[in-house]
């Protein structure tokens, strides 16, 4: 039995942030396998299974767009909440006014993408998990839309519209042979939980697809 589908995802905005920018955001070109990988486990995730992303198809030619947003520049630390916990009267909250900053981002808009992956069995996995099973809860629901939590375009207010794929699929650069976008996010490796490490591969784009299956992972 395949174990592979496709997705069709599209929304208004996203934001896939490039590491090396330090402040503002910028988006790199396309989605990024960890993304892909992060909408596909919004619609369905088990322990018993992993999604592995094999091609991105872009549908809609690459745009982006610039805008300002009111952010805030500090977080509440665990250190701050343990002596609250403790029973210390001190207030714990962030003051938005005090701490409110803007900051520019560029993004892409009016995004749609193909995502094509597979799923594989991990060890995770008990006597009544079989590839089938886990086959007929994805496909029921990406034809009913139905998802654990959300899924968005690397923010949270850029949300994801979701349905499963059926039709012929058209990308936006079916003249153009190859385009380089350059080195781009893969995933991150959390083999081992107290080193945590980026992986990156040269993303080109052929027609439109970005074929993950044989690209070359650099840590």
């Amino acid at each position: 039995m395949s174990k592979g589908v496709k997705v069709k995802v599209w929304g208004d905005y996203a934001l896939f942030t490039r590491p090396e920018m330090k402040v503002e955001r910028c988006s790199y070109d396309v989605i990024t396998p960890s993304a892909a990988r992060g909408i596909l486990e919004a619609i369905y995730w088990h322990p018993g299974m992993r999604w592995v992303i094999d091609r991105i198809y872009v549908n809609k030619p690459i745009q982006f767009t610039s805008v300002r947003r009111n952010e805030i520049k500090s977080k509440i630390l665990a250190s701050n909440v343990l002596p609250v916990y403790n029973g210390n009267p001190k207030k714990l909250y962030i003051s938005s006014k005090a701490e409110i900053v803007q900051r520019a981002s560029l993004l892409l808009r009016n995004v749609e993408y193909i995502i094509d992956a597979h799923f594989e069995m991990t060890d995770k996995a008990n006597e009544s998990d079989n590839p089938g099973k886990f086959k007929d809860i994805i496909l029921r629901r990406l034809k009913k839309g139905e998802c654990f939590h959300t899924p968005y375009f690397g923010c949270r207010e850029f949300p994801v519209k979701f349905c499963l794929c059926e039709e012929e699929i058209t990308t936006a650069y079916e003249e153009e042979e190859e385009k380089d976008l350059g080195f781009m996010l893969y995933d991150m490796d959390y083999s081992d939980p107290e080193n945590i490490q980026p992986m990156f591969f040269r993303a080109v784009m052929k027609r439109g697809v970005i074929d993950l299956q044989n690209c070359e992972v650099i840590r």
